[in-house]
């Protein structure tokens, strides 16, 4: 009985607890750590189980790290862009419409013909310049940069095929990677209601407090979304989850549709927007 109650002791105990940890370490909690207390194999057990943990818990942090610095630069790629396309070739188009308009007018009564095919040159150009201000504010919004995120949802909002109600709290400027993660998450949504949910209307809701912002998009719609519908709800977890949030969506069939998004953030950075 002694014997037996020693082998419990100092062999199945501690197996059984590398064994509890094992479970929790598998389900996601790379935190877990076994107390190294064991002589022999069972402290090599237990020293190599904490070895496993300590590496998985630095390749998790390191993953996490590495996909922050990809959505960083992504976004980094698209407010170049959206800067070049603004100030090169939006202005030069701009330029070109006011020169036509002067030829336009111009031109002497007795060549109707000619005044008509410079307008029609004239209005194509206009026309090609509203979708590149279009395709600009889908690769980065300015209004997002110069204003704010409240500034850039409303703008959304007012864009929407659908109408949107708006219910923001949010009293400062937040880190960049955050407001530019909400404001695509909101844009995004509010294109699949549009797109998909046959909704009549649409909220968003926004608060940012202690630590944190939360944002919710919600329709009245047919519900029945999925992230595997090609919604591009993939792209925006990878760029919640980079930001150490998370992102849920609901949509039971009939019953409308509801994205939720937590993010952490620090309030004490960034001016007050005003």
């Amino acid at each position: 009985m002694l014997f037996a109650g020693y082998l419990t002791r100092a062999i199945v105990k501690p197996i059984r607890a590398v064994a509890a940890m094992a479970g929790r370490l598998a389900g996601g909690d790379l935190s877990v750590r076994v107390p190294e207390r064991g002589v022999a194999e069972i402290g090599v057990l237990e020293r190599s189980f904490n070895t496993m943990a300590e590496s998985l818990q630095q390749s998790r942090r390191e993953l996490a790290a590495s996909r922050t610095r990809i959505v960083a630069a992504g976004d980094l790629a698209r407010r170049r862009i959206e800067r070049n396309l603004h100030d090169g070739i939006q202005q030069r188009l701009v330029s070109l419409v006011l020169d036509l308009r002067s030829t336009e007018a111009a031109v002497p009564p007795r060549m109707p013909e000619l005044r008509a095919q410079i307008a029609g040159v004239a209005d194509n150009l206009t026309s090609s310049l509203e979708e590149l201000r279009e395709l600009s504010r889908g690769i980065h919004p300015a209004i997002l940069s110069d204003g704010g995120l409240s500034p850039a949802i409303k703008a959304l909002a007012r864009r929407s095929a659908v109408p949107v109600q708006l219910d923001l709290d949010i009293q400062r400027r937040l880190p960049e990677p955050i407001e530019v993660a909400a404001y695509y998450v909101v844009s995004e949504a509010l294109a699949n209601t549009a797109k998909h949910a046959r909704a009549s209307i649409a909220h968003v809701e926004l608060r940012a407090g202690d630590g944190r912002l939360q944002l919710s998009v919600s329709d009245d719609g047919v519900g029945g979304a999925s992230s595997d519908d090609g919604s591009g709800l993939v792209g925006l977890t990878d760029r919640v989850e980079a930001l150490g949030g998370t992102i849920l969506l609901d949509s039971p069939r009939g019953k409308g549709t509801r994205l939720e998004v937590d993010l952490p953030i620090d309030l004490g950075r960034g001016p007050v927007s005003g």
